[in-house]
């Protein structure tokens, strides 16, 4: 077989560029001036709407029961958005303290923690963190305790390592590995989250500051199909505004906090407050807080240097989101370490975490304002003592305000449209959250769904909540329909009172529609892939025919023959050689074609060849590529398991 390289290689594969993903620059003193007018005049202008209703707008009698409830869900509402403005008054971007020339270069860890995540998630990670820039030394951490995971270690140059006993879940994974480690630092990544080659560059020069404990960098996702990206192809996501906007003001309040993964941590900070937080679901945002009422600073970086698996499907969301609240829930019943009521903090700090906290709660809103139309509709009572067009005219002017502001001060990261679809769509997983405040039990740590999760497309289930408030708003809307018509008990006295909840009733039905209908949306159903698949385009030699890959992942790649070649029947068995970035050879790899349409083939690769894996990974990914080379000459580490110190 002729495996020399073709006439002209492929351009090199430089960082991939993700837009938005830079670090911002500092705002102009004009722009933060006008945000902070902004802000302000939304305050002001709902406490003016507030002091309107509490002082003459109350009804009287029976109607006390939906105006007091309604009242109490504005209140809530404006206190969420004093602790918005408040967060984001300021998100300037960290600076570094310039370092002195006799101050030794911290040695650096990289911890990547892992449990039963397939291997087509794990090696992009591990391949890239090993194609880093900068000295350091790799460890997977498998709590797996899987053999195919220590002979990828092996081949690659990474230290594997287990624990003898699997207690606390991903908090005691690195705990184990944090009473071996000798460095100054340790960087942490979880199993699916990709670094770019500077990662280390970008976040070591924080640590010239003796007190700062912790970097944190944004958690962005290279599966842009996910559930949680708004629309399919873009970089917008669900989460975008926490990491882009909050935590940078976060930063600016000293309450930036650790989220599990893309972090550069302290080794003498967390052994200082007892390792890594072992009481929570949430192990990150609890040792962050230790760490802040122990004294030692956090920084937050805000650019993407590191891009992981979002959940893909509605279940992953949802089991995902469960864990999250169900740990803040277990800080807040913790009378030492609770944030807000616990020694230690700046009141700065305290505003932060309370943001954090009481978001989880905000879920509690939205159904109460779905639902408080219906018992309008229903009692004919209305819950303010005002003409329906005044207030419709004040109170929707206030919300207006109110979204203009939070949607500037969001610096694009808050679209109104999807920040309202999303929080119909949280809805079963923040209310069942909350709840555990309350209930006995909390459930358990649940490593997030990654890869494949079925053999057969299946779409997702809508949750009981979801199906129930659906049915009581269109209910809603049909008795109001019947009792204008006088086919009812019920009577309004004007016609407004009426016009008005049912029109807010329109409202909330069309966005739960929306919500159930991208639930039940089939690109969102089970996943039946292991791995990612990348869109790339790389020469190639296949069954000794000239072509070209044009998608690939970890699993297999889709060749592309010339027109008017030959093309391979289904089930051939043959040989793929793809020339790379940075690699004198090709990498070559047994595969098997698995479908074919025209001269396009489906390939599955067949064995483990683990540096061309990981050549191919690292291509695909665009991050480590042009430092991955056919053979590493670095310390080959043997399987270890870590023994309690």
């Amino acid at each position: 077989m002729d495996l020399r390289p073709a006439p002209v290689a492929p351009p090199p594969v430089r960082r991939r560029p993700r837009p938005g993903g830079e670090l911002p620059a500092p705002e102009s003193p004009a722009r933060r001036r006008v945000l902070h007018v902004l802000g302000v005049a939304a305050v002001l202008a709902t406490a003016v709407y507030l002091v309107w209703r509490i002082g003459w707008t109350m009804p009287d009698g029976r109607a006390l029961w939906v105006g007091v409830p309604f009242l109490l869900l504005e209140l809530h509402g404006f206190v969420a958005l004093v602790l918005f403005v408040v967060t984001t008054w300021d998100v300037s971007p960290a600076r570094t303290r310039p370092g002195r020339a006799e101050d030794p270069d911290p040695t650096v860890t990289v911890l990547v923690a892992t449990y039963n995540e397939p291997l087509e998630v794990l090696l992009p990670t591990v391949a890239a963190v090993l194609a880093m820039d900068e000295p350091h030394e790799t460890w997977v951490l498998d709590d797996g305790d899987r053999p195919e995971v220590a002979d990828m270690c092996r081949a690659l140059g990474a230290r594997y390592v287990t624990r003898p006993v699997h207690d606390h879940a991903k908090a005691g994974n690195l705990n184990a590995a944090l009473a071996h480690v000798t460095t100054d630092l340790v960087a942490v990544f979880d199993a699916d989250h990709v670094p770019e080659p500077d990662f280390l560059t970008r976040t070591k020069p924080y640590f010239t500051d003796p007190r700062l404990a912790l970097v944190q960098t944004p958690q962005d996702f290279y599966n842009v199909e996910s559930f949680e990206h708004f629309r399919h192809g873009t970089a917008l996501h669900e989460e975008s505004l926490f990491y882009r906007v909050i935590q940078a003001g976060k930063h600016n309040a000293g309450a930036a906090f650790w989220c599990g993964t893309n972090a550069l941590l302290r080794v003498a900070a967390l052994r200082s407050v007892g390792g890594v937080a072992t009481e929570t679901l949430t192990e990150d945002f609890h040792t962050t807080v230790r760490l802040h009422r122990a004294g030692w600073r956090t920084a937050y970086h805000n650019e993407v240097l590191a891009s992981g698996l979002a959940a893909g499907t509605p279940d992953a969301f949802y089991a995902q989101r469960r864990r999250w609240g169900r740990g803040a829930m277990q800080v807040v019943r913790l009378r030492a370490d609770n944030p807000v009521l616990g020694r230690g903090l700046t009141l700065a700090q305290r505003l932060s975490y309370a943001y954090s906290l009481s978001a989880w709660f905000d879920s509690w809103r939205t159904p109460g304002l779905a639902v408080l139309p219906v018992a309008v509709v229903v009692t004919g009572l209305f819950p303010v003592d005002a003409p329906p067009w005044v207030f419709l005219g004040l109170a929707g002017s206030s919300f207006l305000l109110q979204q203009v502001a939070t949607t500037l001060l969001g610096r694009g990261f808050a679209r109104l449209h999807w920040s309202l679809l999303f929080d119909v769509i949280r809805l079963p997983s923040n209310l069942a959250a909350t709840l555990s405040l309350v209930r006995r039990g909390t459930g358990t740590f649940a490593v997030t769904a990654k890869g494949r999760t079925g053999d057969a497309r299946a779409r997702a289930r809508v949750p009981a909540v979801l199906v129930v408030l659906l049915a009581v708003l269109v209910g809603g809307m049909v008795y109001a329909g019947l009792s204008m018509a006088g086919l009812t008990p019920t009577r309004y006295a004007l016609t407004g009172t009426a016009l008005v909840p049912v029109l807010w009733l329109g409202v909330a039905a069309g966005f739960v529609t929306a919500a159930v209908v991208r639930i039940r949306d089939d690109s969102y159903g089970t996943e039946r892939r292991e791995g990612h698949r990348f869109d790339v385009t790389l020469l190639v030699l296949f069954d000794g025919l000239p072509g070209t890959v044009v998608d690939v992942s970890l699993g297999g790649a889709r060749a592309r023959l010339p027109e008017g070649s030959a093309v391979l029947p289904v089930g051939t068995e043959t040989w793929l050689a793809m020339w790379v970035p940075d690699r004198r050879s090709p990498v070559i790899t047994p595969v098997v074609v698995r479908s074919r349409q025209g001269t396009h083939h489906r390939l599955e690769f067949v064995g483990r060849d683990w540096p061309a894996l990981a050549a191919v990974a690292t291509t695909a990914m665009g991050v480590g590529a042009l430092r991955w080379r056919a053979a590493r000459e670095e310390q080959q580490w043997e399987p270890s398991t870590l023994a309690p110190a």
